[in-house]
């Protein structure tokens, strides 16, 4: 049953221990991102898609309207305490637990940071515009994706590694889940629509498992 209550993100409603479902590593590249979206030289001159808000019956949203609430953006902050990567969007003034590098019921934030993997609890997507994340200084970083429809299941997500040398940029609809840092602390520009609508899913609770996102791409 889906839970309609706003998400916690600082409190995920998960398990302590469950199995993982191993996610697919990819080094991104303009041609395996499409679909997805695509990856970004320049953020200054690229426009995120906002899309329109959806008429309610048959008679149409009138022309030049219900597009005009355009984009936010801020600095999406991350770091790993211990065994817990925190997050913060300025751009949407969110705080997020993103996931674990150990079952949550084994992670602390005094034990030594391991840079391995995430366990991942929890995906969304944004009906109402795309997303950019671009990283500030200039380090490999991941981020997981699926592509659109309400009937999500693990084994469609992956996750793309990005070099650091180019942002990503995620169509409206994708799901994923925040950016994911290849180091212990790591700043990215983030812009993306300024209604924030949000469609979640619980992985742990509708699948019983954890995603594990490797953060190492293999030579």
């Amino acid at each position: 049953m889906i839970n309609l209550q706003p998400v916690d993100y600082l409190n995920p409603d998960v398990p302590a221990n469950l199995p993982w479902h191993e996610v697919p590593l990819i080094r991104a590249d303009a041609d395996n991102v499409k679909g997805y979206g695509c990856l970004v030289d320049d953020p200054d001159s690229f426009d995120v898609e906002i899309v329109r808000w959806p008429a309610q019956g048959w008679r149409p949203i009138d022309a030049g309207t219900g597009d005009e609430g355009g984009t936010v953006e801020g600095i999406f902050h991350t770091e790993w305490q211990g065994n817990l990567l925190k997050a913060k969007n300025d751009a949407v003034n969110g705080d997020y637990v993103l996931g674990w590098s150990c079952n949550p019921g084994e992670a602390s934030e005094e034990n030594e940071a391991s840079l391995d993997g995430v366990l991942l609890w929890h995906l969304n997507y944004h009906p109402d515009g795309g997303q950019l994340f671009y990283p500030l200084d200039g380090k490999p970083f991941v981020v997981p994706a699926a592509l659109p429809g309400d009937d999500v299941t693990p084994d469609k997500v992956v996750a793309f590694w990005c070099d650091g040398s180019q942002g990503l940029y995620i169509h409206p609809n994708i799901w994923h889940e925040g950016v994911f840092p290849t180091s212990p602390q790591q700043s990215f520009g983030d812009r993306q629509g300024r209604v924030h609508a949000r469609v979640s899913c619980n992985i742990a609770q509708e699948f019983g498992v954890f995603l594990n996102v490797p953060l190492v791409m293999a030579d």
